[in-house]
């Protein structure tokens, strides 16, 4: 315990030297779990995923259509609100841009709201999710994400505080306002950058 103690130090250090600890964060070498409910449980026959909202036509994806799409990897950083960053992360999936190909979008759309189980919503900016390393993952770290944190499918948004990196992800509905997620109308800020520490609606 000690000599990991001294790993995790000797590691946090090299990030702040290289510009890569956001302000009020600590390293992590391990994953906590957190989230709000219960872990959904899967089924592939009945899962699905559906983007809304302002485009031509409403697509619903089944969990084989959906895994049809082209795949993509990216090693990104993962910032919690809660005050950890994991660093160095490998996660497998979906990119963003490639779902958002499927819709022809309306004019004015600036914001997406992202679908999860349980009702759960959270609010992202569409600049910040149509970018080269956003991707909706299945595999972290070369293994199939565990249920607790996200399996099926998690968003991964490497940018801004992990709570926007939504578990368990059914769907994506495009805006032309922003519109409150589940944590935002919960006393979370609206956008979440970790460089800023934007985590309370005080902030």
């Amino acid at each position: 315990m000690l000599f990991e103690g001294k790993e995790r130090k000797q590691r946090e250090q090299e990030m702040q030297r290289a510009g890569r600890l956001p302000p009020g964060q600590a390293l992590t070498l391990k994953w906590p779990v957190l989230h709000y409910g219960s872990v959904p449980r899967f089924d592939a026959a009945t899962w699905d995923f559906r983007i809304a909202g302002l485009i031509d036509t409403p697509v619903r994806l089944s969990w084989d259509e959906f895994n049809r799409l082209p795949k993509a990897g990216i090693t990104s950083d993962f910032h919690c609100v809660t005050r950890w960053s994991r660093f160095d992360n490998h996660w497998e999936g979906v990119l963003f841009r490639e779902v958002m190909n499927l819709v022809r979008l309306k004019p004015g759309v600036g914001y997406v709201l992202v679908h999860a189980e349980q009702g759960y919503t959270a609010n992202v900016p569409l600049p910040d999710l149509d970018r080269d390393n956003v991707l909706f993952a299945t595999h972290h770290d070369g293994q199939p994400l565990p249920a607790e944190h996200g399996f099926p499918l998690r968003l991964i948004v490497p940018h801004l505080y992990a709570w926007k990196s939504v578990k368990w992800v059914r769907g994506i509905e495009f805006l032309d306002r922003d519109a409150a997620g589940f944590w935002e109308r919960n006393g979370y800020h609206m956008y979440g950058d970790p460089w800023k520490e934007q985590r309370f609606d005080t902030d």
